[in-house]
């Protein structure tokens, strides 16, 4: 499955079955909180089936930790589908000044406690190579609950360098994944939109991994530039290298 997608504005400035979520947002080196104006996946109490959206933290319950596979899905937006999302969504609307730096942060299952030492798998288990990248798309109000037909802009990817791969920098880093909020962007809201992709799977459709999820934002301080973007679902396609 391809990891670049063209448009950007880079140029502006005990494991869950191997799985992981996004749920932390950092603005300038202070974590946000657990969950705030975060999106994220539900937790079942009682048995779980389809075995890999599943995972177990402590007492938590059964988690919604896996991918999306399907490229032509609303669900590679901001995940949903297979792993039903908590409604009503967060109040919370995460305010980042225009240029600051920001982080998002994966852990394998929900962790209010954040990076977990113990679970081999946290952020994500080592073996699912790929990219991380981050989106924005500019929207009236970032409490709205439609998140189809936006225009999304990249605003970072960390892909493979020769060596190692974003995921692995993203292990390596307990699961943040630090980037610059362009500073050129208009001031408003945004979803952020995180977005891990492991490629252990993808020779054959639908074998990439999607990990997706999105986080309510407000960029104060912003400037006048209107990016170029893309659709979602139809970034990817499913004969894409």
């Amino acid at each position: 499955m391809k990891s670049q997608i063209a448009v950007s504005v880079l140029a502006c400035t005990s494991a869950a079955f191997a799985h992981t979520i996004f749920q932390r947002v950092h603005v300038n080196g202070v974590d946000q909180g657990y969950l705030k104006g975060v999106r994220h996946p539900t937790v079942r109490h009682g048995l779980a089936r389809g075995w890999y959206h599943f995972g177990t933290d402590n007492n938590l319950g059964m988690q919604y930790n896996g991918p999306i596979t399907d490229v032509t899905s609303n669900d590679i937006i901001c995940n949903g589908g297979p792993n039903p999302l908590v409604t009503p969504y967060p109040t919370d609307i995460i305010d980042i000044p225009a240029g600051a730096k920001a982080a998002i942060q994966y852990n394998n299952v929900l962790q209010p406690n954040g990076y977990d030492p113990t679970n081999a798998a946290d952020p994500v288990d080592p073996t699912h190579k790929g990219p991380v990248m981050v989106y924005m798309a500019k929207v009236p109000s970032a409490l709205q609950t439609d998140v189809t037909g936006l225009g999304w802009f990249k605003v970072f990817e960390d892909g493979y360098d020769g060596t190692n791969w974003g995921v692995d920098r993203m292990v390596a880093n307990h699961g943040v994944v630090n980037f610059t909020i362009p500073s050129c962007i208009p001031s408003g809201n945004y979803f952020l939109r995180a977005e891990m992709i492991a490629l252990h799977g993808a020779s054959s459709y639908p074998g990439a991994q999607f990990y997706p999820g999105c986080a309510q934002i407000n960029i104060v301080g912003g400037g006048s530039t209107q990016p170029a973007t893309v659709s979602l679902p139809g970034a990817y396609k499913g004969t894409d290298p």
